[in-house]
């Protein structure tokens, strides 16, 4: 739904003149638990379950990091610098409209880092929206996605997941779920066009 996060990572490193390499250490740590052993003493486990506050993830994450300087990094705010400069990708936006149009039912299922998410667009593209601190689940958990399929009235076997992490793809695969590992707007909306049977119009 939005453009790389990588890119706005990239960015926010660079305004705040943070090390690139104690950010790599960190995340590649953190992420790397997420997804595999040690998920539930992790915090973006506990940050995506609601189990900590955005502000206490901040000072978590700050106190691994360092400034080119050699200085501190500010806690306070960090999440908000850190997602900046990202933006709504709108081909994904209009895939999502067209779909809700066509009469196929749409949902959010998303991992929450620190909000910020636009709500008021929400009623033209999702009949559902799971957000992960708000129910205490996180992908890639198979009951979240049980959860979301239940809220649209399907079994797994009729619902298409499109996410840009291959564990969240293979976890909602393993539930039933068909699997689009997004890379490209283009590309993904050419892939649920066609497994739905939903023509492109409107949708970049």
């Amino acid at each position: 739904m939005t453009t790389p996060i990588a890119d706005s990572v990239n960015a926010w490193l660079a305004a705040d003149g943070i090390s690139r390499a104690s950010y790599t250490a960190v995340m590649r740590l953190w992420v790397k638990q997420a997804y595999g052993d040690g998920a539930d003493r992790n915090p973006i486990h506990a940050l995506e379950r609601g189990e900590c506050t955005n502000d206490e993830f901040e000072l978590a994450l700050a106190r691994e990091l360092v400034r080119e300087d050699g200085g501190p990094v500010a806690g306070p705010g960090l999440l908000a610098r850190m997602f900046a400069g990202q933006t709504l990708d709108d081909s994904m936006l209009a895939l999502f409209r067209n779909l809700k149009t066509s009469g196929v039912p749409t949902g959010l299922l998303s991992n929450s880092w620190g909000g910020g998410y636009p709500r008021e667009l929400f009623e033209d593209m999702f009949n559902a929206v799971v957000i992960s601190a708000e129910v205490g689940m996180r992908k890639p958990e198979p009951r979240i996605f049980r959860h979301v399929a239940g809220l649209l009235g399907l079994p797994p076997e009729e619902c298409v997941f499109i996410d840009d992490i291959q564990a969240n793809i293979t976890a909602a695969e393993q539930v039933g779920f068909t699997g689009v590992l997004h890379t490209a707007a283009e590309d993904t909306a050419q892939q649920v066009a066609d497994l739905l049977g939903v023509p492109l119009s409107g949708c970049g």
